[in-house]
């Protein structure tokens, strides 16, 4: 039986499902029942996104979705409950799949009360993620959004670990929902403009200028995605809700708090939708990635606490990949979703391995610490691992990523490129400084205080499950990245192709008029989508010819002599 056209559908509904069977299963003191349901619905959700990759045709056309599922929902307004996964978000429908089956398995002995709760939650925060990878339609996708924002508030009020949890919880949500207020009010103004929710449609309309011809209104919607978005990732400096929830949310929690949804919408909604304005907000949001890099590494180098030092590794980490997918460079696009996925594999271990210590020794105070290798020699193995992991050593997953990312940052379209690469080679250099003196404090030395005065163990059968699987595909993702790149690279490809007419400073807008060829001043040298830098006679330094279109169909020219071409129309690119 062809599951393709049901797939997404079958994954979507499973923690769904299981959400509410959840619901409906007495709560027993010291019962694991929940648990093991939990385990059973994200497994099995696992194992359906596997079958995206399996049958995923590589060799599609770019820009194109499969698995798609297409059916009208709502009438007025035109809503469609329509799905569909490209290179970008195939591997991130299986990242999510992968990571909550580790998180169940991270909160085995963490959630001891008010399980049903947790998990009840925990499964709806799936759906919610999955969801927002999956969805074409925008009405649909803010729906998902917004579930993604309300199960995550309530686990960290409800289930955080100090008395700060509900201010925590607060801040969180407060600076989430607030901008996404101003999305939907975008979105509703893009509906008003076009008529459409759906993401292929405004993305064909974006490419032939068909959105808005209110330049200023399309700049101010293109921003309320992109702060919203923003927030969510995070981006220095709205980052303030970061390190509080961090430190509250339990394992599983943290482990999809930061990153993943916002870096997708981004290159999802805001580039798809907004491509001119993306290109010409790209030196800014670079220059905030850069210095994210930096700012977040340098405190993470001075915390004492392990769970703040994580959370400003995970803004310096983030803030790298906002580099690199603004530079809009086919690498640096590359780049930046790989390490969406090695950023969360990597800080999951870390925020398990942390979770971990603080089962045994009830601190995360690194000052307590010290002398633990030789009592925890599994576990300061795999720290050690996923430290080189996220500090990018050849052969591990975080240097393929960081290699494409400061490779396209080269490559990119803004003032003194040099410059800021150079700034943000210098955060791999204090994220090695930070994850290795960590290591040295609390694995190595003397016996700290907790160290001594507690007897702690080594990892058992189901902590070894838990973390062998992410230290094995740190390794296999960084010897065998092709692997994964043959399907980011088409939508890294036409995502750099479809915006390379929009460098900033070079073209506010694009018009077609009809010219003879004595309108040429050279010979015609062009191909269809590329720019050559020919000029027209009525603009000689203006305009240059983008794409040559006869009355009926799109053709090539290659040296074509001046006077052979007549009455054609030419897309005319004016600075």
């Amino acid at each position: 039986m062809n599951f393709d056209h049901t797939i997404l559908t079958i994954i979507l509904l499973t923690p769904l499902v299981g959400a509410l069977i959840l619901a409906l299963i007495p709560e027993r003191e010291g019962s694991k029942a929940h648990h093991i349901g939990a385990l059973i619905v994200t497994t099995l959700t696992f194992l359906f996104t596997l079958h995206l990759a399996a049958h995923f045709n590589y060799a599609a056309a770019s820009g194109t979705f499969q698995f798609e599922q297409n059916l009208p929902w709502i009438t007025a307004p035109a809503i469609h409950y329509h799905l569909g996964v490209d290179g970008l978000s195939m591997w991130l429908v299986i990242l999510a799949g992968i990571l909550a089956p580790i998180g169940v398995l991270a909160s085995w002995n963490a959630i001891k009360t008010r399980t049903k709760l947790f998990f009840v939650l925990f499964l709806l925060q799936q759906v919610a993620m999955l969801g927002i990878f999956i969805t074409l339609d925008l009405f649909l996708y803010y729906g998902f959004w917004e579930l993604s924002i309300v199960p995550m508030a309530l686990l960290i009020a409800t289930f955080g670990r100090t008395e700060n949890r509900r201010r925590a919880a607060i801040k969180f949500f407060l600076y989430t929902f607030i901008p996404s207020a101003i999305l939907l009010a975008a979105i509703i103004w893009l509906y008003t403009r076009t008529g459409t929710f759906d993401l292929v449609a405004l993305q064909f309309l974006a490419a032939q200028h068909g959105i808005s011809s209110n330049a200023a209104a399309l700049w101010l919607c293109s921003l309320a995605f992109l702060v919203a978005f923003a927030v969510k990732v995070p981006i220095f400096p709205l980052h303030g809700w970061l390190s509080e929830a961090v430190q509250e949310a339990p394992t599983a929690v943290v482990m999809v708090l930061a990153g993943k949804l916002g870096l997708y919408s981004i290159l999802r909604f805001s580039f798809g939708i907004f491509p001119e304005q993306s290109r010409h907000i790209a030196p800014l949001l670079i220059a905030l990635g850069a210095i994210g890099i930096v700012y977040g590494a340098l405190l993470a180098l001075v915390q004492t606490d392990l769970k703040k030092l994580a959370a400003f590794s995970t803004l310096s980490h983030v803030s790298f990949i906002v580099l690199g997918i603004f530079t809009f460079s086919v690498a640096g696009l590359d780049g930046g979703v790989f390490q969406i996925l090695n950023e969360s594999l990597i800080g999951a271990a870390l925020f398990i391995l942390l979770g971990l210590l603080y089962e045994r020794y009830g601190t995360y105070d690194m000052r307590d610490y010290g002398g633990l290798a030789t009592k925890h020699p599994w576990m300061v193995t795999l720290f050690v691992i996923t430290s080189l992991a996220a500090v990018g050593l050849p052969m591990m997953n975080g240097f393929v990523g960081e290699f494409l990312i400061l490779t396209g940052s080269l490559q990119a379209y803004i003032a003194h490129p040099m410059l800021w690469t150079a700034i943000a080679t210098t955060g791999v250099i204090f994220s090695a400084a930070y994850m290795l003196s960590m290591i040295q404090k609390v694995f190595y030395g003397n016996l700290g205080l907790r160290s001594e005065e507690v007897t702690g163990w080594d990892l058992k059968p189901r902590e070894h499950l838990e973390l062998w699987p992410l230290a094995v595909l740190f390794l296999v993702m960084g010897i065998f990245s092709p692997f994964w790149m043959k399907s980011i690279d088409t939508y890294s490809t036409f995502t750099a192709n479809m915006t390379k007419f929009f460098e900033p400073g070079h073209f506010k807008h694009i018009e077609t008029e009809d010219y003879s060829s004595d309108d040429f001043s050279v010979p015609i040298e062009t191909r269809i989508g590329q720019h050559t830098g020919r000029f027209c006679m009525a603009h000689p330094g203006n305009c240059r010819i983008g794409a040559v279109v006869t009355s009926s169909q799109d053709f090539a020219f290659a040296n074509a002599p001046a006077g052979t071409i007549s009455n054609v129309k030419i897309t005319q690119e004016v600075r």
